[in-house]
């Protein structure tokens, strides 16, 4: 970004809106949303900052403004911050006002009102009572802000949507606690009224960046959340695709309709998960994008009221899907695609979404599981126990989903072709399998063990168990806390070898709690009574446990699983190369 197109400084809020700048919400950007909690909090805030030492400042975040004249700007981020410190100045002026009506010191407290109202609200018409605001609200709320709050009249309160009741109750709730704020002391209330005004517009302060078009603002949003800042990039491409309606004067229902659509999306998804979401979508159907130039892809891509109709029946049409497969339990799929979605999510990969979206559109319902199944084995294979770059994976994943897309791919035999690169072949997967360790001390990897466990007892015995179950447990042959010397094993060997897969087996619950760290002699015995083949089969295999049994063992089971996570098609292909 260049540095012409990107400015960052720190405001106070006097420098910030008592200099004769005005600042404008877009007219699509969210409405106000915030509510007693973060009311309460920054008041505490405000109190804080009124105490006289040199910790007295208050820091208000990140401002995201756009300007092409450094006169006036577009709030692009920390409206909502904005909007509730001129709620709170406008409180104060009710209290003057009060004053005022009361005969206290009504000439000074006159001109308090009007010099504060000018410098950090805007300039009211005396006769007509319109405002010239510093302020700008976005299309839902300034009416309300403008007709009602800045003149300090009556506030009507039927007939209004749920944002304009929360600036009214907002304003409501900060004239109470101005009013108790005045009540700590008597005399001077109209200066100790401005004094407060005073001290909020110098100790809050703003980093404020400053950027000149909504393609720089998103790549503002793309730095900040990478360091850990939350700022909305769906607020920002929402205020771009409206405004994409608004240049063509489309009537006022078209843009009512677009944003109940909008919204339900969102909703839907919760806003923290929306850039996630709108990616994987366009990548289920476009070239691969990253996430710092999606935002310009579809900028570039969307020109016209058709594309941006376009772009939300599209998200309408997968987002279903997408919700299946990051929350499978709530969705309508089949039994054994929730569970095949739910291994996924155990295994924590996200790279073949694209791919599954833009299947679940053109596939049946019998090659869409087949396909699904497919992406479990291969993700074991290349994610969970090979632990390979994802970077690679994912541009696999996304070159097919454009193919389907495009129609260039039809069905399952012509995508097999493009997944042979990330399909991890038998040798390379038994040498993984065969070398690998898995910690329990986390819920995900107790679960990924169980679940190999599982699959490994039912290519055994043909017995079917449910991984989640808690009618059994992990048993660690060579105990997680084993004694010195357990068994003869070293510090280092036990330190080496305790969380490789070879030296676990299932047992009942309450079996694998008894036997504790007893020395293997008497596990033995536990082992060969078990209701899993793999455990009998531990037990009548070893007569002592070693590091070299368990080698052996893991190898054994190498062999096994490389038998059952395994995708014909994909084998038949590699062995022809």
């Amino acid at each position: 970004m260049a540095a012409t197109n990107f400015k960052t400084e720190n405001n106070t809020f006097r420098k910030l809106i008592g200099n004769g700048l005005t600042y404008r919400i877009p007219r699509f950007q969210r409405d106000y949303s915030w509510e007693v909690e973060q009311w309460e909090d920054l008041w505490v805030d405000i109190l804080s900052s009124l105490k006289q030492d040199e910790d007295s400042a208050h820091y208000m975040g990140y401002l995201v403004l756009q300007s092409a004249d450094d006169k006036s700007f577009d709030v692009i981020d920390g409206q909502q911050r904005l909007t509730t410190v001129s709620l709170i100045v406008l409180a104060i002026l009710k209290n003057i006002q009060r004053l005022i009506e009361l005969g206290n010191e009504a000439e000074a407290n006159t001109q308090r009102l009007n010099q504060i109202r000018q410098t950090y609200i805007g300039y009211l018409d005396p006769i007509t009572l319109i405002s010239r605001p510093k302020l700008t609200l976005n299309r839902n709320n300034n009416e309300y802000f403008q007709t009602y709050l800045i003149p300090l009249g009556h506030l009507p309160q039927r007939g209004f949507r749920a944002s304009e009741h929360l600036l009214r109750k907002a304003f409501e709730w900060f004239d109470k606690r101005i009013s108790d704020y005045l009540k700590s002391s008597i005399g001077n209330e109209g200066q100790r009224l401005a004094q407060l005004v005073e001290n909020i517009s110098d100790n809050l302060f703003f980093t404020v960046i400053t950027v000149t078009d909504e393609l720089n603002a998103y790549k503002v949003f793309e730095t900040l959340n990478a360091r850990g800042v939350r700022l909305s990039s769906t607020d920002l491409l929402k205020n771009y695709l409206f405004s994409v309606l608004d240049r063509g004067q489309e009537t006022e229902h078209e843009l009512r309709t677009l944003e109940e659509r909008w919204e339900s999306i969102v909703s839907r998804l919760q806003s923290e998960k929306f850039p996630d979401f709108l990616r994987t979508y366009w990548n289920s159907r476009y070239k691969l994008t990253r996430q710092s130039e999606l935002f310009k892809i579809i900028r570039n891509h969307i020109k016209d009221r058709e594309k941006v109709f376009s772009l939300i029946r599209g998200m309408e049409e997968d987002l279903d899907n997408y919700l299946a497969l990051t929350s499978p339990d709530i969705s309508d799929w089949s039994q054994d695609n929730k569970y095949l979605a739910n291994v996924l999510k155990m295994f924590r990969v996200r790279q073949p979404f694209s791919l599954l979206l833009a299947a679940r559109r053109k596939f049946t319902d019998s090659e869409f599981n087949t396909l699904l199944r497919a992406i479990m084995v291969i993700s074991l294979r290349y994610n969970t126990i090979g632990a390979y770059s994802p970077n690679e994976q994912e541009r696999v994943y996304n070159n097919a989903a454009e193919q389907i897309s495009s129609g260039e791919i039809n069905n399952l035999s012509q995508l097999w072709n493009l997944l042979k690169s990330i399909y991890i072949d038998d040798n390379r997967f038994k040498a993984d399998f065969s070398e690998k360790a898995i910690r329990t001390s986390d819920s995900r990897g107790k679960k990924i063990v169980r679940f190999i466990l599982c699959g490994l007892e039912k290519q055994v015995s043909g017995s079917e168990h449910d991984f989640s179950s808690d009618s059994f447990n992990i048993e660690h042959v060579l105990p997680q806390n084993a004694p010195d010397n357990w068994g003869g094993f070293t510090y280092e060997e036990s330190t080496a070898l305790v969380d490789r897969l070879g030296n676990m087996t299932l047992l009942k619950t309450g079996t694998n709690r008894d036997l504790g760290t007893e020395e293997y002699s008497q596990k033995r015995n536990a082992y060969e009574n078990s209701n899993f083949e793999l455990t009998k089969q531990l037990a009548r295999q070893n007569q002592e446990w070693a590091p070299e049994k368990i080698t052996t063992r893991q190898n054994w089971m190498a062999d096994q699983a490389t038998a059952i996570w395994r995708i014909a098609q994909l084998s038949y292909l590699y062995n022809t190369l």
